[in-house]
């Protein structure tokens, strides 16, 4: 008799066993580190998919010994390292579920997110523990605290070391399998749960996109915390694809490792790419055999997309543009060439993804609106998360009766389809377009500029917070000339990169930086 098929609803990605597959099935593919795990700091930074799963087999054997059971929540909120995804492949290995909780986050929303848990486990360090959680009172909010170092008042997780390897747990495809937190960007993050089977539905169109650079050397700096993450990784793991996994983007460290490895995909943040623009003309070309840039979690500027695709030498090189939200993985997607990055709109986000989401742009009545005509963005997604974590009711109200989801955009479509986005709804300003549109533009004629973000100011109006490349100062003509056919802009306000306020993810929080102008605060 033919095998029956398992539903879509059935299907699922699991994290525990993704190393041991990968190891199985391509070998010793090399992975490079830039600093050591903090788990198993002796192994070096020179490891292979096998090694990998050997660890992160044998952290399950320890957490299971320390009694951590499927279903239990386990929040992993430590120092930011790679040994954070071994971590959340360990906990999940053994059907516990992860909580993955940004190493950027202050120490009172840490308490606020572990509010809404179910006494979880936690593991952590002793930075986080002597540091931001010092003030925190953990033992009204979690189980039990284990720690990946010495920490005083945790326990050892080097105290079950060679532990008896467990069978490995499954949990139901529709069950809780992974959390994570939204980018905060507006206020206190949102818990959002995942299950293997919306996490299925995310990694399958991902695997398709990524057959064309399949074994390729992949150089990667993200959020370790992020869905997203988990996804590349899976798709990676699947071809076989060498690993260059860096935590720190400081180009001068990053040059000499993209120069050793000489990587055909490379992904990172948008805002680190502009970090890395440097990179473009740096000694050894870093760049020089990339083949495909990702890029997601926010818009990127033109200027930049150039940049990257010029330092490649590769006959064809492109870079993917992903729009989503935590929420929902990736609902649009764009590909940029050179040819195509020459002309490129950075308003425009590409479509929907065929056979997996649809977007659409909604008016104030609540129908789609005419091509060219602003509204709402939403989106259909079999991806979408299955609520939000003590937060039932915010999750409902994102929602309509069909399975839109609203994205928290405005936008418009083009008579073909293609999205376009005009800025986040909370930071739309009435005399402006679109604040995004003013700062490709001013990104584009001043090449100085390391970052400009519009918020509102006390007024309403326009106000441009500038950083500027190695800290010189704005040149007044040059600011006049370019914002002259620009719509009225306050005084730009000159700060360093570093006193902007960022998520995990290095998304500019807007609403802080306006909170920050009106209190003449800075980080």
């Amino acid at each position: 008799m033919r095998q029956q098929q398992p539903l879509l609803a059935d299907r699922g990605f699991y994290l525990g066993p993704m190393f041991r597959h990968a190891a199985d099935r391509h070998g010793a593919v090399f992975v490079t580190l830039d600093r050591p795990l903090d788990v198993r700091p002796g192994l070096g930074v020179d490891l292979s998919y096998p090694v990998l799963a050997e660890v992160v087999e044998e952290l399950s054997g320890r957490l299971w010994e320390a009694g951590v059971r499927p279903s239990e929540e386990v929040v992993v909120h430590k120092t930011d390292n790679v040994d954070i995804v071994l971590l959340t492949c360990a906990v999940s290995r053994i059907g516990a579920v992860p909580v993955l909780l940004s190493p950027a986050l202050a120490g009172p929303v840490v308490g606020r997110l572990l509010e809404r848990l179910h006494r979880p486990w936690l593991i952590t360090d002793r930075a986080k523990l002597e540091g931001p959680l010092a003030d925190v009172d953990l033992s009204t909010l979690v189980r039990r605290t284990l720690s990946v170092d010495d920490a005083p008042g945790a326990e050892p997780l080097e105290k079950y070391a060679g532990a008896q390897t467990p069978s490995p747990v499954r949990l139901h495809p529709r069950e809780p399998a992974l959390i994570t937190h939204s980018s905060g960007t507006t206020g206190l993050p949102k818990l959002a749960v995942h299950c293997a089977n919306t996490m299925w539905n995310r990694l399958v169109p991902q695997k398709a996109m990524g057959w064309p650079t399949r074994g390729e050397t992949a150089a990667l700096h993200m959020s370790f915390v992020h869905s997203r993450f988990c996804h590349l990784l899976g798709v990676l793991l699947h071809f076989g694809s060498p690993l260059v996994l860096i935590t720190d983007p400081d180009p001068a460290r990053v040059g000499p490792l993209l120069t050793r490895h000489r990587p055909g995909i490379v992904e990172t943040h948008p805002n680190t790419f502009v970090l890395w623009e440097e990179l473009a003309d740096a000694p050894g070309a870093p760049l020089s055999r990339v083949r495909s840039y990702g890029s997601t979690f926010d818009a990127i500027h033109p200027r930049t997309v150039r940049r990257l695709l010029d330092a490649s030498k590769r006959r064809t090189p492109w870079l993917i543009q992903l729009y989503g939200q935590s929420e929902t993985g990736p609902v649009a997607f764009q590909c940029f060439t050179r040819r195509s990055a020459a002309r490129a709109d950075g308003r425009r986000v590409g479509i929907g993804i065929p056979g997996f989401t649809r977007v659409r742009v909604t008016d104030d009545s609540g129908g789609r609106a005419r091509p060219g005509t602003p509204g709402r963005i939403e989106a259909r997604t079999r991806g979408r998360i299955l609520t939000y974590l003590g937060a039932r009711e915010q999750y409902l109200r994102q929602l309509d009766g069909g399975g839109w989801w609203q994205m928290g955009d405005m936008g418009y479509q083009g008579r073909l389809g293609g999205l376009y986005l005009i800025d986040r709804e909370i930071d739309r300003i009435d005399s402006v377009h679109s604040s995004l549109e003013v700062e490709d533009a001013l990104m584009d004629r001043l090449e100085e500029l390391r970052e400009v973000v519009i918020v509102p100011g006390a007024d309403r109006e326009p106000v441009p917070v500038v950083c500027v490349r190695g800290e010189q100062p704005l040149d007044p003509a040059r600011w006049r000339e370019a914002t002259a056919d620009l719509p009225p802009l306050a005084e730009p306000r000159q700060w360093r990169f570093e006193e902007l306020p960022m998520t995990a993810t290095w998304k500019v929080k807007r609403v802080e930086i306006t909170r920050m102008l009106a209190e003449g605060a800075r980080t």
